[in-house]
């Protein structure tokens, strides 16, 4: 049986990577015994939904956009990168 501190590490993980069968089911038996870690998996799935939804509003939205001294600076700072990690 997993601890709350397994489930919620892979509830994180489960965001980046497809569990395996043997975590899921793991999981899946722990959050049915679980409510504290059940609410921590709705918690951490409504942030990404936000989070998701945000991004999406922020790409339609066209008034968004960087000021050219801002496109000069981050262009600096990534061209700096590349002759430092030569």
């Amino acid at each position: 049986m997993l601890s709350c501190k397994q489930s919620s590490q892979l509830l994180s993980q489960a965001l980046d990577r497809k569990l395996l069968r043997r975590e899921l089911m793991a999981l899946r038996l722990h959050l049915m015994l679980c409510s504290m870690c059940r609410r921590f998996g709705q918690q951490v799935s409504g942030i990404r939904s936000l989070v998701r939804r945000s991004r999406q509003l922020m790409e339609q939205d066209e008034t968004l956009t960087l000021p050219p001294e801002a496109k000069q600076r981050i262009a600096r700072a990534l061209q700096s990168q590349r002759t430092q990690g030569t």
